[in-house]
């Protein structure tokens, strides 16, 4: 008999070993019905057997091969599509869904061969039925990834939005026991609660901004017409407070007026400031460089210091991405390693570009702004 009419004859005995085995993925199936055991399986199954009744050409297999068949045009998603879908939002893990596919293809040719003897299975039905689970696990781990990571930017957005009352109410009482003057004890601690609060605000800022990123909703910029040079300056004396024993250079010139989201420009700089003075030479001054000409702005961020690895250099926008050296490093335990990521991004909502080049003499990040005032609000 060929697979695909043994498919067919016999869906519930193949179907049967399906649900025995989901039922011992644990423990995500501890509680799961026979129904919901069996989600799409019997879908998933003819679905097979009609492609094992399909002719096929030789380019047609090799694009199946490598995970690629042709989108079926009556329906927005297949069986193993959906579910992954199911398995993902029931707590299976993508371990736990590849190995539903490894028991369904040796359970289905484990009966087949049985049911063929004495005679020998037909060979190229074998291979057709392997490049057709093949497909369908490329699909159900494909939308399992998707829906996980969905998940994931879901429960950062909730997890960040939640966070921000709680550390209100600790930065206003912080700022109210500085303002008692109650002594020096209670005035220091007031102190530390306030700076503690405000790296807590930094970070839940850049979660929430690689957050609206990574859902394909950008970085939200309201521009306005501004003069960078005043805004910038104003970021950079700031930072200068924060960080009394570093020299901070800035130098502006040419035209610095535009239409831009200035607050979105400072947490750029900012960003690129922080990273100049975390990894670059203590000793040394960070130089910010303002030059405006007829159509862009270009703002330099540039530290001495040891030069930045090839291979890092080619990743460093990258979420989550610092440099080998950079992993231990005292300064860095109070980031989330998204700084130069969301100084992209931010470039990015404006129409702008980032490069970094690094040498042995110096590091350098350069932003390219354009001057026109066509950028898109509320990304």
């Amino acid at each position: 008999m060929r697979l695909a009419d043994f498919i067919s004859r016999d869906v519930e005995p193949i179907l049967a070993q399906w649900e025995t085995f989901a039922a011992s993925l644990l423990p995500a199936a501890a509680n799961m019905e026979s129904l919901a055991l069996r989600d799409h399986a019997a879908q998933i199954l003819l679905a097979v057997a009609k492609d094992l009744r399909t002719s096929q050409t030789r380019d047609a297999q090799r694009e199946k091969s490598m995970g690629r068949a042709p989108e079926s045009i009556d329906a927005s998603e297949t069986a193993a599509q959906t579910h992954a879908l199911l398995r993902a939002r029931a707590g299976f893990s993508i371990n736990q869904l590849a190995a539903e596919y490894r028991a369904l293809r040796a359970s289905v040719l484990r009966l087949w061969m049985d049911d063929c003897e004495p005679a020998v299975p037909d060979l190229d039905d074998v291979i057709r039925f392997n490049e057709a689970i093949d497909q369908a696990l490329a699909e159900s781990v494909a939308f399992f990834s998707m829906q996980v990571q969905q998940n994931r930017n879901l429960l950062l957005g909730m997890l960040g939005h939640d966070m921000r009352s709680p550390l209100q109410a600790i930065q206003v009482t912080a700022s109210y026991l500085a303002a008692l003057n109650a002594g020096e004890r209670v005035s220091g601690a007031a102190a530390r609660l306030i700076r503690s609060g405000a790296r807590m605000q930094a970070l839940l800022d850049d979660l929430s901004d690689f957050n609206r990123s990574k859902l394909g909703l950008g970085i939200n910029v309201t521009p306005t017409s501004i003069d960078l040079a005043d805004v910038l300056a104003d970021e950079v004396d700031e930072l200068r407070a924060v960080h009394p024993d570093r020299q901070l250079e800035l130098h502006v010139s040419g035209n610095s007026q535009g239409v831009w989201d200035g607050q979105r420009l400072q947490q750029l700089l900012q960003n690129l400031v922080l990273n100049a003075i975390r990894y670059g030479a203590q000793d040394t001054p960070v130089c910010v460089d303002v030059t405006g000409d007829a159509t862009h702005v270009r703002i330099d961020v540039t530290n001495c210091g040891p030069a930045i690895e090839r291979a890092t250099l080619a990743r460093i926008f990258d979420p989550l991405t610092r440099g080998p050296d950079q992993q231990s490093n005292h300064e860095s335990a109070g980031s989330l390693g998204l700084g130069l990521y969301i100084a992209r991004e931010i470039a990015a909502a404006h129409q702008g570009t980032i490069e970094a080049r690094s040498d042995e003499r110096e590091t350098s990040f350069s932003v390219s702004l354009p001057r026109a005032d066509g950028i898109a609000t509320g990304r």
